[in-house]
């Protein structure tokens, strides 16, 4: 692609300090200042000259909602996938055009193997029902390469919960670590309709009760869910439509980010007063495999950011529309 920034991909994912996340960050923000046209009025507004910027304090985050109502996109060519949000009755669903596919399969293959390892050590089992019953979700696409990656066996399951037991209670017995992917609504149904005693089994919610079931706090969701699958603790995904990469927890809804991945916390009264140490407040992400959109989010989700970089997510900011990936409200 003619875009003069190609060796950026390449970059972003051998990133291992903060001083060169920053300046690859001061670069992927030139490039989308320049190149984004809802960025570059974003900017504008703010009456900022990208030139000016040289360090993550300067850099604006563009409020996710532009995503429902304006074309968040750099290139000339037509998008190689288009993900939608899968919202709620009534609501817009966010659009995220991607450029090339490929950054995001690597996005998620390398941050996956960050915390995880290789897949392949991996029968990957994808309980998605919502998302698989309709088109342009990133999580399918996500779970689909990470189920071929995997070790021999897994899939996807809609309501065929016996089916599901069978086949990990199968890949147990084989002595094969077993991953359970799923929404949390589907996962919480499974807890309440079944007793698992399954070896090497990891669980991971994605979130998402989608109106399905009542909004619980995540620490009374991970308690039904440990009880009910037979696990110690309930590892967790974030991340949405309008992100290419994923922060990962392994319990307790602590999160934390790959190299290329960095969450800030804002003022909600002030949202151009950002930190980046730690605190509490409206989730900025930066995101640097967003390339070809745009890699600087203000989110409408509360987090608490700690001083090493890990996050909790704490809820939603009030009067923020009701999102299809709305998270568990921390306690």
């Amino acid at each position: 692609m003619s875009h003069g920034i190609k060796s950026i991909p390449g970059k972003i994912f051998d990133i291992d300090s903060r001083a060169e996340f920053e300046r690859c960050a001061v670069e992927v923000f030139r490039f989308q200042a320049e190149n984004c046209p809802p960025y570059a009025e974003f900017l504008k507004y703010l009456d900022l000259d990208p030139e000016n910027v040289d360090s993550l304090a300067g850099i604006p985050y563009l409020p996710i909602e532009f995503f429902k109502s304006r074309r968040v996109y750099v290139c000339n060519e037509e998008p190689e996938a288009v993900f939608t949000s899968s919202g709620t009755t009534g609501s817009v669903s966010s659009r995220h055009e991607v450029a090339d596919l490929s950054i995001y399969i690597e996005s998620f293959m390398r941050g996956f193997e960050y915390f995880y390892g290789s897949p392949h050590g991996y029968v990957i089992f994808a309980l998605l029902p919502s998302y698989l019953e309709r088109q342009g979700s990133s999580l399918v696409l996500m779970a689909e390469e990470l189920i071929k990656a995997g070790n021999n066996g897994g899939g996807f399951y809609l309501n065929n919960y016996d089916e599901l037991i069978l086949n990990m209670e199968k890949a147990s017995r084989d002595g094969k670590r077993i991953l359970l992917l799923g929404v949390s609504y589907a996962l919480w149904d499974l807890a309440e309709n079944y007793t698992l005693d399954i070896p090497n089994l990891t669980v991971m919610e994605t979130g998402g009760m989608k109106g399905r079931r009542e909004e619980i706090t995540r620490k009374e969701l991970h308690d039904i869910l440990s009880n009910g699958l037979g696990v110690d603790r309930i590892h967790s995904e974030y991340g949405m439509t309008e992100l290419l990469s994923q922060a990962y927890s392994d319990g307790d809804g602590l999160f934390r980010c790959p190299p290329w991945m960095r969450i800030a916390v804002r003022d909600i009264y002030d949202p151009l007063d950002v930190r980046y140490s730690g605190g509490k407040g409206g989730i900025n992400i930066i995101d640097l495999a967003n390339i070809y959109s745009c890699s600087f989010i203000q989110t409408e989700d509360l987090g608490i950011l700690h001083e090493d970089g890990s996050f909790t997510v704490a809820g939603r900011i009030d009067h923020s529309d009701i999102r299809g990936c709305n998270l568990m409200i921390a306690e």
